[in-house]
């Protein structure tokens, strides 16, 4: 039954795919995102990387029909730009698989944190937000909570375990073994 549960709670943490920084539907005129920036975090390059870990997942989860490429490069003195290519709202509204690219917005990704990316994106596009339903904000609470007596646990099994290995050494060093000491 124990691997029933741990399974169950792996399933509930993928909850963080579907909510969170990122959790947005996209209108119908976004055509194309595409992220260019450098493969290393120096120079500015660690907000861009970490937008693409952390919120490009939930936005491809809530926009499965857009196209979002990223390119890494190895310049590190190169930009960081986010493009979002978007289409007129006629040639949207008729769900066209190959619609123009009317216009382009694109956001300077370089020395600015993920949030404040997101934000820019989400203004930019005028995004609607993903906001959790009761049940979703219970299991999110179930979630925080499991991990909080988890950590609670960790650490006192921790305390067990010091324990236990300074009562044998002392036990070790009680009957005199040098060659039990060493190892």
């Amino acid at each position: 039954m124990v691997a029933i549960i741990k399974r169950m709670r792996k399933l509930r943490a993928l909850l963080a795919i579907r909510l969170g920084p990122g959790a947005a539907v996209l209108p119908p005129e976004v055509t194309r995102i595409q992220m260019d920036f450098a493969r290393d975090l120096e120079d500015g390059h660690y907000g861009p990387r970490k937008f693409w870990r952390n919120c490009l997942p939930r936005l491809k989860y809530h926009n499965p029909a857009i196209p979002m490429t990223v390119n890494r490069t190895n310049d590190q003195s190169g930009p960081a730009l986010l493009t979002i290519h978007f289409t007129n709202p006629s040639a949207a509204a008729t769900k066209a698989g190959s619609a123009a690219t009317e216009r382009t917005e694109v956001i300077n990704m370089k020395h600015r944190p993920e949030s404040e990316i997101l934000d820019q994106l989400l203004a930019i596009t005028r995004a609607r937000v993903v906001k959790p339903t009761a049940e979703e904000s219970r299991q999110i609470q179930e979630i925080e909570d499991q991990n909080a007596r988890s950590e609670r646990d960790s650490v006192m099994m921790a305390e067990v375990n010091a324990k236990r290995k300074r009562e044998e050494a002392i036990m070790i060093q009680a009957r005199g073994d040098p060659d039990a000491m060493s190892s």
